[in-house]
């Protein structure tokens, strides 16, 4: 089951992203963002365990643009189309929040690229991406992300 994340599914999403972070297929965020950005989290719950099996945000950048970020799905979920499920829904709520493009900053372009996402430069990602979010990060400057774009 799909559903907005609550406070107290900030640690399961927190250990499910320091679980890829550590192997080097995503960016881990420290407990404070997640609490700071809540509300911009989607989480898989298992119906019969209620254990959270899988998160997607989508982060808000400008009026008309944000980025669907921290997709991570359980190892022993995978292939049960939980991510998937979980990009669409981020994608429905940029459609009913009118939004005009969706970028992503990804180490897997063809899991994005089946959602109509684009290879593009990081320079036509909005400034405020890079100077709020990149700086933070511990690989800037030397990002290896490949970054994505999407038109809606």
């Amino acid at each position: 089951m799909i559903r907005k994340a609550l406070i107290h599914d900030v640690a399961p999403i927190h250990a499910l992203l320091q679980f890829y972070a550590q192997k080097g297929e995503l960016l881990g965020r420290p407990l404070s963002n997640l609490y700071d950005h809540l509300r911009d989290f989607w989480v898989y719950e298992d119906e019969d365990t209620g254990i959270i099996t899988g998160c997607a945000a989508l982060a808000f950048c400008w009026e008309d643009i944000a980025e669907i970020r921290s997709v991570a799905v359980k190892e022993e979920y995978h292939g049960q189309g939980i991510g998937s499920a979980l990009t669409e829904r981020c994608i429905q709520e940029a459609f009913y929040f009118k939004l005009k493009t969706l970028f992503a900053m990804t180490y897997r372009p063809n899991f994005f690229a089946r959602f109509g996402f684009k290879i593009t430069e990081k320079n036509n990602l909005p400034m405020v991406k890079i100077w709020a979010g990149c700086l933070d990060c511990v690989k800037f400057p030397d990002c290896d992300e490949i970054a994505m774009i999407k038109k809606l």
